[in-house]
């Protein structure tokens, strides 16, 4: 028997909120649990251990039927989130759904390495800048796209709150210059756990949004993509969206 799979949530299809796959149809599987504790997360529902009792550990049949009822049996990208989502054994799942016509996208920071890597149709590198209080480490990052072995289609995605979260952005570009780079203004008001009425300070991101895009222009920095999180200026902090 496979090992379970730690669901936080499953839902869609709705449209990827964010980077490359932005505005595409997806089914996502956010599971509980992560190796990070950002200071701005925004999905601390399936990071914090104090909501790890919500967390539901589903055999891997278990989340392909979820994920097959809710696309109605129509193959459609499915995105693995979290939390990082790299902790879980979504190998067996990743074979399954491919037999099936579905395609995987894996969002990570880069610091869980997993063989399966190489099995995703998108990995999306996601390190994490100096506003969230973590320490990238370059071994473990090296380490994902060594596994990946250059199979899926991958990419680097940046949050950017401030100049330092900026300039750290450009280190990573010019670590990686063959990869594709997205950037995203930073929500600085995430919601709160349980909680779907937290406002999003809209023309706070809004202004950030357009202070990164003068930045990139300004540093003629044209090899990366500035885009801001869709759902978030659809739905604001809610969950399942």
């Amino acid at each position: 028997m496979h090992p379970a799979i730690r669901v936080s949530e499953i839902f869609g299809p709705t449209i990827q909120g964010e980077g490359v796959l932005i505005g595409l149809p997806t089914v996502f599987i956010r599971t509980g649990g992560c190796d990070y504790r950002c200071s701005w997360c925004d999905s601390l529902h399936a990071v914090d251990n104090q909501y790890r009792n919500e967390w539901l550990p589903m055999p891997i049949d278990a989340v392909w039927q979820t994920v097959h009822a809710l696309s109605g049996g129509r193959p459609v990208m499915v995105s693995l989130s979290g939390g990082n989502p790299a902790i879980q054994p979504f190998g067996p799942l990743i074979e399954r759904g491919h037999r099936e016509g579905y395609r995987f996208a894996l969002e990570t920071q880069g610091s869980v390495v997993r063989k399966w890597f190489a099995d995703l149709d998108v990995l999306i590198l996601s390190p994490k800048p100096p506003s969230s209080e973590m320490t990238t480490s370059w071994a473990a990052f090296e380490a994902c796209l060594e596994a990946a072995q250059e199979k899926p289609q991958i990419v680097l995605k940046l949050v950017v709150f401030d100049e330092s979260d900026y300039a750290y952005a450009k280190e990573v570009a010019a670590r990686y210059p063959h990869l594709p780079i997205y950037l995203q203004p930073g929500n600085h008001t995430p919601p709160r756990p349980g909680s779907e009425d937290t406002s999003v300070d809209l023309d706070g991101i809004m202004m950030r949004m357009e202070w990164l895009v003068e930045r990139v222009t300004s540093d003629r920095w044209f090899e990366a993509r500035v885009l801001p999180q869709l759902h978030v200026l659809l739905w604001g902090n809610k969950r399942a969206v």
